[in-house]
């Protein structure tokens, strides 16, 4: 198939276009840049000009493909409404392309996103095979920029690694690679209207997650309070102490889906996340 990918150069999507190459699809990757070019091209895809603001050039890749995977969005947490309002917005005019087809879509879970995730699911009753991946809250590995290299930075600067209580609170989490690997499932054969769990360790106790960056900048473990917490992690603290169990099982039984990657705490032994 010939797969249109918008967030093509980003973190995930950059290895979501690697996993669809080596699996003989074609791509054209959504970029906005001159560099994005070239990085889609020397990946071995097609770059597509434009950006989700760009509704217009969303319909054309979309028209122009045989599924799409929508990745793209604007991390502007300052204004996060607008950011929530654009992504409705690309998802509405990619389906409306896509309308009647038959043609996969599938799109990802953002927090406060469940407009989107409703308009997207909505496709399927309007002849668009639609699924919707939700992903743990840590996708890790090498060139991850989310919670855990900023657990290290706080790490780093407070001269301690905290956790909440008895720390025994869980992370749901996945490798981007295994992440890539279940989206290129999804367009592939997802039925229409999926949910999908897109986690690989079901909950990481936050402790030993904490004990791993302790031990690997030489600096003290600590436990705090929950009143704590918030000035410790600043915007994480609701999360540093939340208990956030999640299965996959349902999804690996439909697609096939095998997590083969590291897990979180492998990876981080690995200390690649503590390189500077």
């Amino acid at each position: 198939m010939r797969i249109f990918v918008t967030g093509a150069t980003g973190y995930i999507g950059s290895a979501v276009v690697h996993e669809l190459i080596s699996a003989g699809h074609e791509v054209l990757g959504l970029t906005r840049s001159d560099a994005g070019i070239a990085k889609l091209e020397a990946a071995g895809a097609a770059a597509h000009r434009g950006d989700i603001d760009d509704l217009e050039s969303l319909k054309k890749g979309a028209a122009a493909s045989e599924g799409v995977i929508h990745l793209a969005f604007k991390h502007d947490f300052a204004h996060f409404d607008t950011s929530l309002a654009s992504d409705l917005r690309a998802i509405e005019a990619m389906g409306s392309a896509l309308e009647g087809s038959g043609k996969p879509f599938v799109t990802t879970v953002h927090m406060n996103g469940e407009a989107s995730d409703n308009a997207t699911l909505a496709m399927a009753k309007r002849g668009v095979r639609a699924s919707v991946a939700s992903l743990a809250p840590s996708v890790h590995g090498k060139g991850d920029k989310g919670f855990v290299p900023t657990l290290i930075r706080i790490a780093r600067e407070k001269g301690m690694s905290a956790y909440v209580g008895d720390g025994t609170n869980r992370w749901p989490a996945v490798h981007r690679l295994d992440a890539a690997r279940l989206f290129r499932l999804a367009v592939e054969k997802a039925p229409a209207g999926s949910r999908l769990s897109g986690v690989a360790d079901e909950g990481v106790p936050f402790i030993e997650i904490a004990q791993v960056i302790a031990r690997h900048l030489e600096v003290p473990l600590k436990s705090i309070t929950p009143e704590e917490a918030m000035a410790h992690f600043g915007f994480l603290g609701p999360i540093a102490q939340a208990d956030l169990p999640r299965s996959s099982t349902e999804t690996q039984a439909l697609l096939g889906w095998e997590p083969r990657q590291p897990s979180l705490i492998e990876d981080l032994e690995q200390g690649h996340y503590f390189e500077t």
